[in-house]
């Protein structure tokens, strides 16, 4: 059975990615394992080879997960190595810290200024580092890092559950971000069919307040 070949544009258009890692960090409630699910999904869309890394943790409130989305054609394992991701997308702020291993100074932070501060923490003697303190550590590895109240947004798209599609639409303005935003917007709406107005206001948030941010940092940067 022959399937009908794309057009020579078509072509042109989908499986040109040689190699784009995004590492996902977060706790369990934040919907990390459906923003993975999001960009593996258009990426199918675009025609992309992709592969989702293991689930590392556990996925309850508050267990710490973090999974790697792997995209291109020389993409073979689903786990990015140490220095290679092209982005840190993190969906809670001290969690940011635990991934900074796979951040080379050529990689993007995403990093949501929500806070999650586990039980306990205080009993061991132990503080939840302030935002401050994450910013600066952060800087220390690539300067290019961005800082989103996705909650904020969230609630302003009309539902606080969607911070994770908010960083999905900021993910999406990054320079050199190689899925589609419409594609991105489409597997939303897939994903999302009795909330797809919600969560799709909730991208373009995102996509929007990333767009200042690098207007205001990096004017060469920005967005059409």
């Amino acid at each position: 059975m022959h399937a009908n070949m794309p057009s020579e544009s078509h072509r042109r258009d989908v499986g040109m990615i040689s190699e784009y890692n995004v590492s996902i960090v977060g706790v369990g409630g934040t919907g990390l394992l459906t923003a993975a699910a999001v960009l593996g999904e258009a990426a199918v869309r675009q025609g992309e080879k992709v592969r989702v890394g293991e689930i590392h943790g556990l996925a309850q409130r508050g267990g710490v997960v973090n999974c790697d989305v792997r995209i291109g054609d020389k993409v073979f394992g689903p786990i990015i190595m140490d220095l290679k991701a092209n982005v840190l997308l993190s969906l809670e702020l001290a969690e940011t810290l635990r991934a900074l291993k796979k951040v080379s100074p050529e990689s993007t932070i995403l990093m949501n200024s929500y806070r999650m501060v586990p039980p306990g923490l205080s009993a061991k003697g132990d503080q939840y580092p302030d935002e401050e303190k994450v910013l600066a550590i952060t800087k220390g590895f690539t300067k290019n890092v961005f800082v989103l109240d996705a909650l904020k947004l969230a609630k302003k798209a009309g539902d606080p559950r969607t911070m994770n599609v908010v960083m999905i639409g900021a993910l999406a303005g990054i320079t050199g971000f190689p899925l589609k935003k419409d594609l991105l917007r489409k597997a939303i709406m897939d994903l999302f069919p009795k909330a797809a107005d919600i969560n799709i206001k909730a991208f373009d948030l995102g996509y929007r307040e990333l767009n200042a941010s690098c207007v205001k940092h990096f004017p060469h940067h920005a967005m059409l």
